[in-house]
């Protein structure tokens, strides 16, 4: 189909073929942001879980926290909650586990986000272009009773020729919908591997808190004999 083609049957295609335009732009742009939001997101969050982990196996609670204030990885979130329930929880027993959870819900509804907008694109695009089909038969038999009024032929060619045309807005309907859909169910999958490695990293991350090392791994060095107590030669 040449581009002339193509803005012919855009301009016929009206109302109906400026709204799947507007919604494939959408779509595309959704896609794009999520991609980009999405790009890195296990990896970072795997690294920083190793950082924390190894401060945690040490009793470097400061040094893990430090370590997550400092990433933007998504799972940071998580281990930020933690900390700030630890001293809670000795206090008045609340759930170290909770919190991690809570926050890890909150990562995964930001991480979730504008994907409606996608599913929405693919469930009423197929609509719309349909509505569009309609609007063009309807079109084309009335132009074919105007002509018969007028005293035409009244021929067949005048309304295939119109249904042909209408049918475009509900091909490109479906072929926006597919391309929605592709993306939404893409992102759904890979929202879901991601949420998976997060809780993972949530329960390592609190078994180590609560089982970190009460003192320093190194041996103290021995006190000073008190003055006096020295043993004689």
């Amino acid at each position: 189909m040449s581009l002339t083609e193509l803005l012919h049957y855009l301009r016929l295609g009206g109302v109906t073929m400026a709204i799947l335009l507007i919604a494939s732009v959408v779509a595309l742009g959704v896609a794009i942001e999520r991609l980009i939001t999405l790009w890195g997101v296990s990896e970072h969050s795997r690294t920083l879980g190793e950082t924390v982990n190894k401060h945690l196996l040490r009793g470097d609670v400061a040094a893990a926290r430090t370590a997550a204030e400092r990433s933007n990885a998504a799972v940071a979130d998580m281990f930020l909650a933690g900390f700030d329930r630890l001293e809670r929880v000795k206090l008045n027993g609340g759930a170290l586990e909770s919190a991690v959870e809570r926050e890890r819900a909150q990562v995964g509804l930001r991480l979730r986000r504008n994907l409606w907008v996608l599913a929405t694109i693919g469930s009423l695009s197929p609509f719309v272009g349909l509505f569009g089909t309609v609007a063009g038969i309807m079109r084309s038999f009335k132009d074919l009773g105007l002509d018969v009024e007028s005293g035409g032929t009244g021929g067949t060619a005048t309304v295939m020729q119109g249904i042909s045309e209408a049918l475009i807005a509900t091909a490109v309907g479906i072929l926006v919908a597919v391309l929605a859909m592709v993306f939404y169910n893409y992102f759904q999958a890979r929202l879901a591997r991601v949420l998976v490695e997060l809780r993972l990293l949530g329960d390592e991350f609190v078994e180590l808190l609560k089982e970190r090392p009460t003192q320093p791994l190194s041996p103290t060095p021995p006190e000073p004999a008190a003055r006096g107590d020295a043993p004689h030669a």
